[in-house]
């Protein structure tokens, strides 16, 4: 079965952008693109770069590991300011908005339905794992049905933001087993964490 990856950056006290949520690592951003970190990006996970970055690039991998991306309504939105409609043309992208009527993009799906039945459905179809790009509210929404988290974890504090899990995720403690870390020398680090069956016991 197709696993459900949050994959994601995150500053080290849980952010994953400002409190504007605007993209932190565009024009003006504050989130740090060192050298090797993007190497590691390139040469790890090629799919999850965007249309345009990967164009500038000259990037033309498949990847091996996603090949469906989701997105919030307003991490969208921060694409079509830019005129982007479609920022991952090379997998099939789904917006989750129960407010756009139609999609800006003919390449993109919009699902105003639930979204835990709508990655139950597509967990069952055959492909590659299945990517949640974010925001936050989005990951909250799915995080019962998260398999992995890939944590891209930043040298870098913001004090306040949104949170990994957006400011409505319910209180639902569980455990996960780290499999996979990535120390750059710039040190960013990149943490690949396995649900575990369970919630962890009471101290």
């Amino acid at each position: 079965m197709r696993k459900l990856v949050y994959y994601i950056a995150s500053t080290l006290d849980g952010f994953i952008a400002g409190p504007d949520g605007a993209d932190p690592t565009g024009p003006g951003g504050f989130w740090p693109i060192p050298e090797d970190y993007l190497r590691h990006l390139v040469a790890e996970y090629p799919e999850t770069l965007p249309g345009p970055a990967r164009q500038a690039l000259g990037i033309t991998a498949e990847g091996t590991r996603f090949d469906t991306v989701l997105e919030g309504r307003h991490s969208y939105e921060i694409g079509l300011k830019a005129g982007v409609t479609d920022a991952y043309p090379h997998l099939r992208h789904l917006v989750f908005s129960r407010t756009l009527s139609e999609s800006p993009d003919p390449a993109v799906e919009i699902v105003s339905g639930d979204p835990i039945a709508k990655v139950r459905e597509l967990k069952q179809q055959p492909g590659k794992d299945i990517w949640v790009v974010g925001g936050g509210n989005l990951a909250g929404a799915l995080y019962p049905e998260i398999d992995e988290l890939i944590v891209k974890l930043a040298p870098l504090t913001i004090g306040t933001g949104i949170p990994l899990f957006g400011h409505g995720a319910e209180f639902d403690p569980r455990t996960w087993e780290l499999v996979e870390h990535r120390v750059m020398g710039s040190g960013a680090l990149f943490l690949t964490y396995a649900r575990t069956a369970g919630a962890p016991e009471s101290a």
